[in-house]
């Protein structure tokens, strides 16, 4: 059955949170599409939302939905091999790091330091996913997405996508109504390690190191630093590694020397968002059933059967604690839902505590 109504959707989020759905519409072909148009057509007759969702990897369910959610679930990677690359023509519903771990098998290599990032293929360009210095961005070739109001199909080369730190043109209210079916990526067999790939930048050695083994690198580095959502409810990284002017990156340099920093190409400052949380004495610190995790300040967990609200209160507080003691503001990279769609942390807390 492809339409649920009244669905639980505690299993298709990674931080485990008890949340309902009126509807709920999972999309495995595109064979499905007229079915599917016609039920947003009428849910949106309603007055009621809609929800694309992939894997739930970076969502916070804040109370049941009163809309449609459509899961996601198209499945297939078509290779095409010319003499200087490869391309990825990849499904949408696919597992982004079994996409990895294929590639790096068959030989593929590129996408290595990307591994263990959780979620789908569709959902690594609405959030321009990134690790280890690299970004979705540096192999995206194109985007294919379906207009859920004209049911017409589109393709957008990587420079429409508008990609930056975290965000692309699908974060934009003009694409509310895109649905990803697919992309296409592109890895040249020409192959070099990235210079902060963890293993890469270790040795003398380092010009002969494998993707292969960056790749193994990087799945032991997340494993140690990142709990299984399996065991330990998360959504990985809850907030955005904050950017700053040179001149507020240099006052904090004055005060905390070891601080982490990274220059960007606009002369601003990229600060390490764990560094600050964990600076502030905040690493395992716990709201109700949430808690900051132990070993990656960055990641806050469910750690003892939470709900939403513990992690909203968490995440206002671990967001306070940082300003006043840095002055540095923390965004969430977390996407909240409400009753009526995606909101923002002031509003779900004024929510809370009306």
């Amino acid at each position: 059955m492809m339409i649920e109504s009244n669905s639980s959707l505690k299993a298709f989020n990674t931080f485990s949170i008890e949340a309902k759905t009126q509807s709920l519409f999972h999309f495995k072909t595109l064979q499905q599409l007229p079915e599917l148009l016609a039920l947003v057509k009428r849910v949106r007759a309603e007055k009621r939302p809609v929800l694309i969702l992939g894997a739930g990897s970076n969502i916070l369910f804040c109370e049941d939905f009163s809309g449609l959610v459509i899961k996601v679930e198209l499945s297939g990677v078509d290779i095409i091999e010319s003499p200087e690359s490869y391309q990825l023509q990849v499904a949408a519903g696919e597992d982004w790091h079994q996409l990895v771990t294929d590639s790096i098998d068959k030989g593929i290599d590129g996408l290595e330091n990307l591994a263990l990032i959780p979620g789908v293929v569709g959902a690594a360009p609405v959030q321009n996913i990134g690790a280890y210095g690299c970004e979705f961005k540096d192999f995206c070739e194109s985007v294919e997405y379906i207009d859920l109001d004209s049911g017409e199909f589109f393709n957008l080369s990587a420079a429409a996508c508008l990609f930056g730190y975290r965000d692309s043109i699908f974060k934009s209210k003009k694409m509310e109504n895109a649905l990803i079916t697919k992309v296409t990526l592109t890895l040249p067999k020409k192959w070099q390690p990235h210079s902060r790939s963890g293993v890469s930048n270790q040795s003398d050695a380092a010009q002969k190191v494998t993707a292969k083994e960056i790749y193994h690198s990087v799945c032991q580095t997340r494993s140690e630093k990142l709990p299984d959502p399996e065991q330990l409810g998360n959504a990985g990284s809850f907030f955005k590694n904050p950017v700053v002017s040179k001149q507020q990156a240099e006052h904090l340099l004055n005060l905390y020397p070891n601080m982490p920093h990274y220059p960007q190409a606009d002369g601003n400052i990229k600060l390490a968002a764990g560094w600050l949380i964990e600076q502030a004495n905040l690493k395992g610190v716990q709201c109700g059933g949430a808690a900051v995790h132990q070993q990656q300040a960055l990641v806050l967990v469910n750690q003892d059967n939470a709900c939403a609200t513990d992690i909203v209160e968490l995440a206002e507080l671990v967001r306070a604690t940082v300003e006043e003691k840095f002055n540095v503001s923390l965004d969430h990279e977390v996407r909240f839902i409400g009753s009526q769609g995606e909101t923002n942390l002031k509003e779900v807390l004024q929510h809370v505590r009306a």
